[in-house]
């Protein structure tokens, strides 16, 4: 598997989270920031290669051997990224985009030595979930912040967006993983929401809420 191919199975994987029943073309283009006519050659060629089914106006969707392959890429990807956060002192919002040329490393060996080596992890450092080498993720009940109840205090425990601006943000904020967050009020104009972080009160917009994962305490 070619660099690019690697990188269309992790994309796709992760949209069909979102659309259960095939990943448009489109939708696919726009997560790879590529054209729509480049996604459907990449398509053509992962299903020439078995990795995919592609159904006409229904979309992509991954073979077992697709899926299995998308794990293993993903895997490598968060393991590096507890290495340069524990072992090499990044934080949390410079390790991705390294993360992303690491990961195209394909050695079984490294790679398991690498899990062993940090203690088997089973969650990467922006709360994702490490699959294990059968595949296997440890899966925790979580909620979005838009989604939370006023009045009820929560654990962040995850975030979707893990671009370094975002997670600049949440620095300067005091949000990390561990975080304690009360959800103190909603505003119904704009669904921003007033959160209570120990002695201090913020207000965070609703494409921050968005992205954000608690659970309850």
């Amino acid at each position: 598997m070619t660099l690019a191919e690697e990188n269309y199975l992790k994309a796709i994987y992760h949209l069909e989270q979102q659309f259960k029943k095939g990943v448009s073309t489109n939708a696919l283009a726009e997560e790879m920031k590529t054209k729509a006519s480049s996604a459907t050659d990449m398509i053509k060629k992962l299903a020439e290669k078995n990795m995919l089914t592609h159904i006409p106006y229904q979309g992509a969707t991954l073979s077992d051997a697709g899926r299995d392959y998308a794990v293993k890429v993903i895997r490598r990807h968060r393991l590096w990224e507890v290495f340069l956060v524990e072992k090499l002192n990044f934080s949390w919002d410079e390790v991705h985009e390294v993360a992303e040329h690491l990961e195209h490393i394909n050695s079984d060996k490294l790679v398991n030595e690498l899990d062993a080596f940090l203690g088997f992890p089973t969650y990467d450092p922006h709360g994702d979930p490490i699959p294990d080498k059968e595949g296997n993720f440890t899966y925790i009940e979580k909620i979005v912040l838009a989604k939370a109840e006023v009045g009820v205090t929560y654990k962040c425990i995850g975030v979707d967006d893990t671009s370094s601006k975002f997670l600049k943000y949440l620095d300067s904020n005091n949000i990390g993983l561990g975080t304690i967050i009360k959800i103190l009020y909603k505003e119904p104009f704009d669904n921003s929401i007033k959160l209570g972080l120990g002695k201090v009160e913020i207000v965070v917009s609703q494409s921050v809420a968005k992205n954000l994962y608690l659970k309850k305490v």
